[in-house]
């Protein structure tokens, strides 16, 4: 792919030294990317990466100041923004950094003892959670104790996709399970010592258990929602008011390395850049099949293919959508954490940026659809939203429990 776009260096920028943060999961690939394939220094930009050790880490350290910018779970600039977990601190996002990317994993010994109650449970996907039900229900009739299910961060993706797929088997995940928050990079430790069960984690850890032989993927984020936001781009809003050049610079900068990430000859490349110690540390043939298109769910198996499991650029992945972010307030109020007195049209208006999003590629002579919202859950094939410029491509938005979710 051929990545043409203007250079920013000229419109004023604000500020050109800026500290961003990140977490090391494969999909803070545009990041390393745009810093190792000289995207950020194109628009002018001189940037420190640095890697935090929580997404709590990530929420302190950017409503502080002490970051500019941040990787930021797609939910997160919410919860800042509405105070869930932590004091109100306003947060936006013009910019998704990916999708898909996660799974729920479980130990090698719960699934065997999945395996023995029901073993076909896992032979057809999406596997549903039907048969972990049956095993709660006997567990609690001898009065063992709850299976333990660990997240990375209380107002997470991961947290809503797992009580998701567990509440549609009839699992209450806050009476029938314990739930516990560990930072994605000590999940498998936690599995390994027996402390957790299962989890939902980004990669390279789910493969990372995997290849060891402690755990086995049940599903992937992908399967639960099909092209889900996962990571996108938080700023303070005030740091977006007095810096709109700068914004607009690093936008570009990430959407240029999202586009050549998403160039298929670039993958081996981008997988070896990521599994350096700057970034993820992890062996390279752990990250690489994953962003190749290709998932191992247990040691043993073969991979299999799923080509969008990691997606940055195509099908719009970088388009901050409303109905994405109507969603994930859906299920905040769900399960407690957000009122349900919430203007939800009012709050994702100041959050999620899509009119910014729109300037910024139009001047970088790329397209973006016309709307902000569409009816999730609607498409089980690619199809083709309206855009600035005719049409684009989109890809599936499938729900695993086939229902669907129209914008409030």
């Amino acid at each position: 792919m051929s990545i043409k776009s203007k250079n920013s260096t000229e419109s004023g920028l604000e500020k050109t030294e800026l500290n961003i943060g990140f977490i090391p999961l494969t999909d803070c690939a545009s990041l390393a990317v745009a810093r190792e394939k000289g995207f950020f220094k194109k628009y002018g930009l001189n940037v420190t990466l640095s890697k935090e050790a929580s997404w709590a880490n990530i929420r302190d350290k950017l409503a502080y100041g002490m970051l500019d910018a941040a990787q930021m779970l797609a939910t997160m600039p919410i919860a800042s923004s509405l105070g869930v977990g932590s004091w109100k601190k306003e947060t936006v996002t013009a910019l998704v950094l990916g999708v898909n990317g996660n799974a729920i994993t479980v130990s090698s010994r719960l699934y065997e003892q999945l395996k023995q109650l029901n073993p076909e449970f896992d032979q057809h996907r999406p596997v549903t959670a039907v048969t972990l039900k049956q095993l709660i229900d006997i567990r609690a009739s001898k009065g063992q104790e709850p299976l333990t299910f660990a997240h990375v961060f209380p107002a997470s993706t991961h947290n809503y996709f797992l009580r998701y797929w567990l509440a549609s088997a009839g699992i209450d995940p806050d009476h029938d399970i314990k739930l516990s928050v560990i930072p994605p990079q000590q999940m498998v430790q936690n599995l390994e010592a027996n402390l957790v069960d299962g989890f939902c984690v980004g990669e390279p850890w789910n493969q990372y258990a995997i290849n060891a032989g402690m755990g086995h993927a049940l599903i992937t984020s992908y399967e639960i929602w099909n092209n889900a936001p996962e990571k996108v781009l938080g700023v303070n809003k005030e740091w977006a008011i007095k810096h709109p050049n700068t914004h607009k610079a690093l936008i570009k900068a990430l959407i240029d390395a999202a586009a050549w990430i998403d160039t298929k000859e670039n993958r081996d490349e981008t997988a070896e850049i990521v599994s350096r110690e700057e970034y993820t540390n992890i062996p390279v043939d752990i990250i690489s099949p994953p962003l190749a298109g290709q998932y191992k769910y247990h040691a043993g198996a073969q991979t299999e293919s799923l080509p969008d499991f990691n997606v940055f650029y195509k099908y719009n992945a970088s388009f901050p959508w409303h109905s994405h972010a109507a969603w994930y307030i859906s299920q905040m109020q769900r399960w407690g954490d957000v009122s349900d007195n919430v203007n939800v049209k009012e709050t994702i208006n100041n959050i999620y940026w899509v009119d910014f999003y729109r300037q910024v590629v139009t001047e970088m002579g790329f397209d973006s659809p016309t709307v902000n919202v569409k009816l999730e859950g609607q498409h089980a094939e690619k199809w083709e939203v309206d855009s600035q410029k005719g049409s684009q491509v989109m890809a599936s938005d499938l729900f695993f429990d086939k229902k669907t979710f129209d914008y409030p």
